[in-house]
């Protein structure tokens, strides 16, 4: 996702100067602890079957659904269905001073949030351009290199990189537990083996 720029999943990735902390904001916030707990209890919306059938699905689904032109509601219902109680975001953000990298980590009701105001006012579409995967058992991790558009039909994308999901089947359906981004820079770019052969 670039997620993720989320990137997931993504834009909210790209845009992680749009999530300033602020000690004043914070303060009046329950702790993070609190805040964990109550969503690792609380049980996400039923998922459509065809969403979770299997890693393929879940995948596709979790592209499509931040993708949309701007002004089109995303349904973020079908967004939370997606993810495990207590799942999480991550994307890895330069530091805005000292050099240096951060994560910066949040919820899916979170990253809802603060991509709803921005997908309000711009177009965000994302593809997945490469996997490379692993399994065993129940547990799967996949490296799903991404490009963000801000319309489908733009000729470039004007950010990519990847988006490392874990994925979780539960022995009925499959979750996102994890989903952990790094987009490109000129100074990181992809490596050949993480990007398709015509690329």
């Amino acid at each position: 996702m670039s997620l993720l720029r989320f990137s997931v999943l993504a834009v909210w990735l790209a845009s992680c100067a749009a999530f300033p902390l602020r000690a004043q904001d914070e303060a009046k916030k329950p702790s993070a602890a609190a805040t964990a707990e109550a969503q690792a209890t609380t049980p996400p919306p039923a998922a459509k079957p065809a969403d979770v059938a299997s890693p393929d699905a879940i995948m596709a689904a979790t592209y499509d659904v931040i993708s949309g032109p701007a002004g089109q509601q995303r349904d973020w219902d079908r967004f939370r269905s997606l993810f495990v109680p207590g799942a999480r975001l991550i994307p890895v953000v330069p530091r805005k001073t000292g050099g240096g990298w951060d994560t910066r980590i949040i919820t899916p009701d979170e990253y809802a949030q603060h991509a709803d105001a921005y997908f309000q006012k711009n177009g965000f579409a994302e593809r997945e351009i490469s996997r490379k995967s692993e399994r065993y058992g129940n547990i799967m991790q996949i490296f799903s290199t991404y490009e963000s558009r801000h319309d489908a039909k733009d000729a470039q994308p004007f950010a990519r990189g990847i988006n490392s999901f874990q994925l979780f089947y539960d022995g009925t359906r499959w979750w996102v537990v994890t989903i952990y981004w790094l987009e490109e820079t000129p100074e990181n770019p992809l490596p050949k083996e993480f990007l398709p052969p015509s690329k």
